[in-house]
């Protein structure tokens, strides 16, 4: 038999009933609970011990020792890993505008209803992305070859000495290129998406009033996809820091421009396979993640205040 407890009285003589304790539910915990797992393993447990690594060192003789902030200190006065920094830092400020420029234009053209066969041209420009890094990679570092690719060929058929692309002074730029005909297609795709959620009364408006097509892309288009520029911005931002497929398959071809810390992921990756220098090549990568995760966050931040 159950008892219940009589009403609370309140002061104006009415009863006042208790609220119904609610149940705990685990429902959605049971949907969540598998993404949980899997990012706990596939995310946190990594960083974690990355972390846990870059605080000790060994050394051949005394072993394994916990040696704290020793680690990053180095780093911070590490002139390779800051010579790769600087690389990809000068990459991210000449590459990614350019990449995000001709997206945009690509799209804009597309969306324009202009374009004769866009679903074709929509296609073509997207399918480089759908080529593997280390295919396209390989592929361009042929063509660029001075003495078995395009380079060469033309230089024997024209009888002139072109610039080699492989060169140390040409070799960054030739990446880029590759970066840029890689992901041109698949920015365009950000953008051609956010301009076909533009409403339709707008451009009739538009057109009622006057307005040519460069004027509907100032004061239409360009602030309808600002949230996607900023998001392809931060994709390109994160993605340039991490270089690292190209440079390290074209190094094969030019050995003397891609040195073994051209890029601090490059770095990072012959300190642990070929230095065996585990603990400070999980130091690298966790100071280089923090910095790409503060350039990535000002420019949200800086982003998101102008929409403001």
């Amino acid at each position: 038999m159950t008892v219940l407890a009589p009403p609370t009285i309140s002061r104006t003589g009415q009863a006042a009933t208790r609220p119904p304790r609610r149940r705990r539910s685990w429902t959605g915990w049971a949907f969540v609970g598998p993404f949980m797992a899997v990012f706990a393993f596939v995310f946190v447990a990594p960083i974690a011990y990355a972390l846990y690594l870059s605080v000790f060192r060994t050394r051949l003789i005394g072993g394994t020792s916990f040696v704290g902030l020793e680690n990053y200190q180095q780093a911070f006065t590490d002139p390779q890993f800051w010579s790769g920094t600087w690389r990809v830092t000068l990459f991210l400020l000449v590459q990614v505008p350019i990449m995000l420029f001709l997206a945009l234009l690509v799209a804009l053209a597309i969306d324009s209803g202009r374009l004769y066969g866009k679903a074709f041209f929509r296609v073509a420009v997207f399918m480089p992305y759908a080529v593997p890094a280390v295919v396209a990679t390989l592929m361009w570092g042929f063509m660029y070859g001075s003495r078995f690719g395009l380079i060469g060929n033309l230089n024997d058929a024209l009888g002139v000495i072109l610039p080699d692309p492989l060169s140390p002074d040409l070799v960054l730029a030739s990446i880029g290129n590759i970066v840029t005909w890689e992901f041109v297609g698949y920015n365009m795709l950000i953008f051609y998406s956010a301009l076909q959620v533009v409403p339709k009364s707008l451009y009739e408006a538009a057109e009622l009033d006057g307005a040519s097509q460069f004027q509907v892309i100032r004061a239409i288009k360009l602030p309808a996809i600002k949230g996607a520029l900023l998001i392809a911005t931060i994709f390109s931002i994160i993605g340039s820091f991490q270089l690292f497929n190209e440079p390290s398959i074209l190094q094969s071809l030019a050995p003397n421009a891609i040195t073994t810390y051209f890029t601090p992921n490059m770095y990072a990756y012959s300190l642990s396979f070929s230095g065996q220098q585990y603990n400070y090549s999980a130091t690298v990568a966790i100071v280089m993640g923090i910095l790409t995760m503060i350039v990535a966050y000002a420019v949200q931040l800086r982003g998101t205040r102008k929409d403001k």
